[in-house]
């Protein structure tokens, strides 16, 4: 048996040898088509905010940006006004789309990208069927949008049509379930995020109010939800489910929970969307005793860092994920800004952003590959109540 390991490592080293002049022909080739990639489609950032007095906002629209993928500085390119709080922003699985829900509002907006330049116009918009719309996201088909309308405790889904725009929503799911112990924050259904499992089958919505995380599927054919036979998971009582993320490659559902600053692992079963909690871990650090709520959570592609954003600590927490998916916390880096409501890691994971909704800002930071940690890049964006960001690659 020695003998026979020993064979293949001989086999092994020398085919790899054979190999390299190629392999690193390849990767030459690669990095030289890279520039021209970048300078013909550059990468842009699209930026969402609150504007409205009631929310004592000084955003005044979506801004885009072009940003250099190496060094992660931002240049201001368009912007698009007269919109009302266009907070939560999804692109559509082409990129040839942007859509906006709007904070305290019953519509979501539809934009066509302008494919050179990246610059948004306006399609229309259409009712979500509820109001204060706080996260979409359209399905594998590209067929049909899912809304949270986070004020009346409802799911909408919207159709699509193929020239971007969208129909007012044909179906709305109320969310079932006895409100949280929270009397403020907890006083009805307050569904704050919508998901899609990697499949595509499953539609996760973590609910605030209930201290549930919803499951349903979503038949491509006529566009409806249906809840799994499960129908939901709970958090525990007080957490406040708010946003959630898959991890890329094995069964699982990490969901952040706002109100007692905790991200929870939960097993997924792809068979049935059933949920089974495995794991609740802190976002804060040892010896913190301030008032602190969470808002954002972003995964690597790889799945082995997690990041949450703390609104008090005004900090991002790193997470390092274990083989099995389970969090162990690795640092704390402050967000330079006041109430971090949204952070995220930019196309290739190098560069990670956070928007800091009450110092208006937008702050870039460097990842460390190995580590998962952040170092600030000096870069600092100022937008006015920023609330959410995505990339055009």
């Amino acid at each position: 048996m020695d003998h026979l390991n020993s064979v293949r490592r001989r086999t092994i080293i020398g085919a790899a040898s054979l190999a390299a002049p190629a392999l690193l022909a390849a990767q030459a080739a690669a990095q030289q088509a890279r520039p021209r990639v970048a300078a013909t489609r550059p990468v842009v950032a699209y930026v969402g905010s609150f504007t409205s007095a009631q929310r004592q906002a000084r955003g005044d629209g979506i801004h885009v940006y072009r940003m250099d993928s190496v060094s992660g500085a931002w240049t201001h390119q368009s912007h698009v006004g007269d919109l009302v709080n266009p907070s939560f922003l999804h692109l559509s699985r082409d990129q040839r789309f942007l859509y906006s829900v709007h904070g305290d509002g019953d519509y979501a907006t539809a934009f066509a990208v302008e494919p050179s330049s990246g610059d948004l116009r306006v399609l229309g918009r259409a009712a979500t069927g509820g109001r204060n719309g706080v996260r979409q996201h359209i399905d594998t088909s590209g067929r049909w949008m899912v809304v949270a309308n986070y004020s009346s405790g409802s799911v909408a889904v919207l159709e699509v049509k193929p020239d971007g725009s969208l129909v007012d929503q044909h179906q709305l799911v109320d969310l079932p379930g006895s409100p949280g112990p929270h009397r403020v924050e907890q006083a009805a259904s307050h569904p704050h995020d919508v998901i899609f499992d990697p499949s595509g089958r499953y539609v996760v919505v973590p609910d605030k109010g209930l201290d549930r995380i919803f499951v349903f599927t979503l038949d491509p054919a006529n566009g409806r939800l249906t809840p799994t036979a499960q129908g939901s998971a709970r958090s525990r009582a007080g957490a406040g489910p708010r946003h959630a993320a898959f991890h890329p490659r094995l069964p699982l559902l990490w969901v952040l929970n706002e109100l007692d600053s905790t991200l929870a692992t939960y097993a997924f079963e792809p068979a049935t969307g059933a949920l089974r909690s495995l794991q609740v871990v802190t976002t804060l650090p040892p010896g913190f005793t301030g008032d602190s709520t969470c808002s954002e959570i972003a995964a690597s592609a790889d799945g082995r860092f997690v990041y949450a954003t703390n609104r008090g600590h005004d900090s991002v927490t790193v997470f390092a994920a274990g083989p099995d998916g389970l969090l162990r916390a690795v640092d704390w880096t402050q967000s330079q800004g006041r109430v971090p409501r949204f952070a995220g890691l930019a196309p290739g994971g190098r560069l990670f952003y956070a928007a800091n909704e009450q110092g208006d800002t937008v702050v870039g930071f460097r990842v460390d590959g190995r580590s998962g940690k952040l170092t600030p890049t000096g870069q600092v964006v100022r937008n006015g109540s920023p609330v959410s960001i995505v990339f055009r690659v």
